[in-house]
């Protein structure tokens, strides 16, 4: 059986930490582990979700539910409660069901007092790190034989009806992921016409009917060319003489997102060597699968520009093409040639790879996704394959790794603290903390060991990184990367506990770690009032007419969050309370240009627009609740008024809300089909309108979404596993199955505190 373990490892020559891995996350296969029971419940939730996986395509991230319930030997002592037509919902009855939701919520901490949880849902996640092992000779070393049987159940059970493989779980079938599973299987052993339900058959039939691998995706079309299934001129070029550019340039690496920097980085050495890895019988046979016509014969210049309409969600530009070309045809003829190859392609490869090793030092080697994971270990290997460099990329794979009753697949990176911040901060609202003490101790325990405590290494400015000195990150303090919302979610969990018995929830944070995670967020707020993600925003917003990849939006440079905004302008008024007189003045200006900001950015329906939850809804909670925390009412604030009266125009018959995830890709609220509700979305609502004073207007449409979320609770306590809740770039999905139990448990409570009940 599989056994998640957590906060496992030994510092070596090749794995270290800076918490002693507070935080980590990593599975075993114990071939001997479980009873005959145990192991045929797991197997009864693989088969379940294999039967239903057209109904639910979000796992339900069971396995190490099951373990943990197990081992804690779990027993729901409250029984489930139900509200019937037309009764009124009683304070007790309410308590009940918040208190069911307590326990099963604590029931899932882990012994470091993190939540785990499976983070993942894009499927370009997993088949990069397996062809990287098989590029570098270590699939056999790293995946055994359960590995590989639980990842091919992973890209089985996601296949669409068509025969293709969505850009994330829920999507329709694309190029990209279809011909990336595709390749996965067979590497992983399975024959052309092989695989669950003539899996690789009905795969390839789907590539080839629409145009073969000609038409993937630029990130596709390297992945195939280091591969050798593609030819590197089948590429647009991405010369490693970017990181070597001026910086007073309008385009350079300082001015790119660190996400768009950091795949690019990687890839743009790996293309400056025109690295291609083994060509093995197997890749010669993908060669003669995968194209309509023999290889040898394709026109690999016109395939450059070849895109799947599929995949097409961000054309490029006019100017981009043009961009390219001269690239293309000018550029790279004599950057390849001597004497530009030794005087410029080398010391632009070498300052590419400077800048991988410092990311990958100043991240643990987990670096800072796991896109970029997988380029920069590659990158390593072919600098040296016997070097440190690429073991303690290695040593990092298992930090990756999620098992669930879908399969193996590969995490974004991981949601420990982003995760755990709001389940203390939902813990907290239910009022209870007599009863669980030693829960939100051991989340305030976790929460101040994520903390980081320094910048990034050296001279970070150069190695265009910011400051992160006291700032939090989605996963754990090994990662690195500071966040402004994981930053706030963080600081306000700490802030509500210093307001605690210390004998009940521990020693308070320090001082001065306050004052360093209010440092980060104010070095973030652009001159429009708007908060950035991970570093200062304010290149130049043409630059996203050079986004060169087909499936994203906004990549190319910082931008502004709704959610980064409303979370800091709660946290620094709470902060601004307990410390008055620490930076007043620059926190009063900030919450003045943001609450501005929160108002101009707001849609003509009255929503606002989410970036990393699904996604009118999730963002117009935010909203609300930053713009309430400014003093903002339903009676002096018409972006309050406009918030408040699109939730409620958007509420279902039923009582709940459901907002479809191609909300994100298409900009405009669109609900679930036949009226259907998710309890995540309603818990949001809910909070929403709680924040705008719905309860002193007219409580109605909260006692009808409580009636839905009390009788939505399972028999457990738990709440069932619905639509994909997360997002990035407006057209990838993300699985936060946790949510399911955070938020519909908050909802609950400030509903319950709230809301007068009988």
């Amino acid at each position: 059986m599989w056994k998640l373990k957590i906060g496992e490892g030994v510092d070596g020559p090749y794995l270290y930490s800076t918490n002693n891995y507070v935080g980590r996350q990593t599975w075993d296969f114990d071939p001997d582990a479980g009873t005959p029971e145990e192991r045929a419940q797991v197997e009864e939730a693989r088969q379940n979700f294999y039967r239903n996986r057209r109904l639910a395509k979000p796992c339900g991230d069971l396995l190490w539910r099951m373990q943990f319930l197990r081992e804690k030997n779990f027993k729901q002592t409250i029984p489930p409660v139900t509200i019937e037509d037309g009764e009124q919902i009683s304070y007790e009855k309410a308590t009940k069901a918040l208190k069911r939701a307590v326990n099963f919520l604590s029931a899932l901490q882990a012994s470091d007092g993190h939540w785990p949880a499976e983070n993942a849902g894009p499927l370009f996640f997993l088949p990069p790190l397996v062809f990287t092992l098989y590029i570098t000779g270590h699939l056999n070393t790293v995946f055994h034989a359960e590995h590989r049987k639980e990842i091919l159940r992973y890209i089985y059970n996601h296949q669409n009806e068509d025969g293709g493989w969505g850009l994330h779980i829920e999507g329709h079938s694309t190029m990209f992921c279809t011909a990336l599973s595709y390749i996965c299987m067979r590497i992983l052993e399975e024959g052309p016409d092989g695989g669950l339900d003539n899996a690789c058959a009905r795969a390839r039939k789907w590539i080839l009917d629409h145009g073969s691998v000609t038409h993937i995706p630029s990130w596709g079309k390297t992945w195939l060319s280091i591969l050798g299934i593609f030819d590197w001129s089948g590429s647009n070029p991405m010369p490693p003489e970017f990181w070597i550019l001026p910086s007073f340039l309008p385009m350079h690496p300082a001015k790119m997102w660190c996400y768009c920097r950091m795949v690019y980085m990687p890839m743009s050495y790996l293309y400056g060597k025109r690295f291609v890895g083994p060509i093995t019988p197997l890749i010669q046979q993908l060669r003669e699968e995968l194209f309509l016509q023999p290889y040898n014969e394709i026109d690999w210049r016109k395939a450059r520009h070849l895109c799947a309409a599929e995949d097409l969600y961000y054309p490029h530009s006019w100017i981009q093409d043009l961009m390219w070309d001269s690239l293309y045809i000018l550029a790279e003829p004599f950057l390849t040639r001597w004497p530009l190859n030794k005087l410029i392609r080398e010391k632009a490869l070498q300052v590419a790879m400077k800048h991988i090793h410092y990311e990958d030092e100043n991240s643990r080697y987990i670096v800072i996704g796991c896109v970029e994971k997988m380029l920069c270990m590659l990158a390593c290997w072919v600098e040296d394959p016997n070097g440190d460099y690429f073991k303690k990329h290695l040593a990092r794979i298992p930090d990756y790794i999620w098992v669930a009753e879908d399969g193996i697949t590969v995490q974004s990176f991981g949601s420990q603290e982003w995760d755990s911040g709001f389940a203390v901060q939902a813990l907290l609202a239910s009022n209870v903390v007599d009863e669980i003490g030693p829960v939100l101790k051991r989340g305030h325990d976790f929460i101040k060991k994520s903390q980081v405590k320094d910048n990034p290494s050296g001279d970070f400015r150069k190695m265009y990184r910011h400051i992160s000195k006291g700032s939090w990150t989605f996963s754990d303090q090994d990662h690195g990367w500071q966040l402004s919302d994981c930053t706030a979610e963080g600081l306000k969990c700490c802030l509500l506990m210093s307001t605690l018995p210390q004998e009940i929830v521990g020693e308070k944070l320090e001082p001065e770690r306050l004052y360093d995670a209010v440092n980060i967020l104010l070095s973030l707020q652009s001159k429009n009032g708007g908060l950035s993600g991970w570093e200062p925003a304010g290149a130049s917003r043409w630059l996203e007419m050079l986004n060169p990849t087909e499936f994203f939006e906004n990549v190319v440079i910082e931008h502004e969050y709704v959610e980064c905004t409303a979370s800091t302008i709660d946290v620094l008024l709470l902060f601004k309370k307990l410390y008055p007189g620490h930076r007043t003045w620059d926190i009063e200006n900030f919450i003045t240009n943001a609450v501005q900001y929160l108002e101009n950015i707001q849609m003509p329906d009255g929503s606002w627009y989410g970036n990393w939850g699904v996604c009118f809804i999730y963002a117009s909670w935010f909203a609300l609740g930053g713009l309430a925390a400014a003093g903002k009412t339903y009676n002096n604030c018409q972006a309050m008024r406009k918030g408040v009266e699109f939730l409620l125009r958007t509420q279902s018959e039923n009582g709940g809300w459901g907002e479809s995830y191609k909300s994100c890709p298409e900009k405009k609220y669109i609900p679930l089909e036949e009226g259907r509700s998710n309890v995540v979305h309603t818990a949001w609502a809910m909070m929403g309108l709680i924040h705008a004073g719905q309860a002193e207007r007219d409580p109605t449409p909260l006692h009808r979404a409580a009636k839905l979320i009390i009788n939505s609770q399972m028999e457990d306590g738990d709440f069932p596993q619905q639509e994909i809740t997360g997002v990035f770039k407006m057209n990838c999905m993300l699985h936060y199955p946790v949510y399911r139990n955070i938020f519909p448990l908050w909802a609950l409570a400030e509903y319950r505190k709230r809301v007068p009940l009988p």
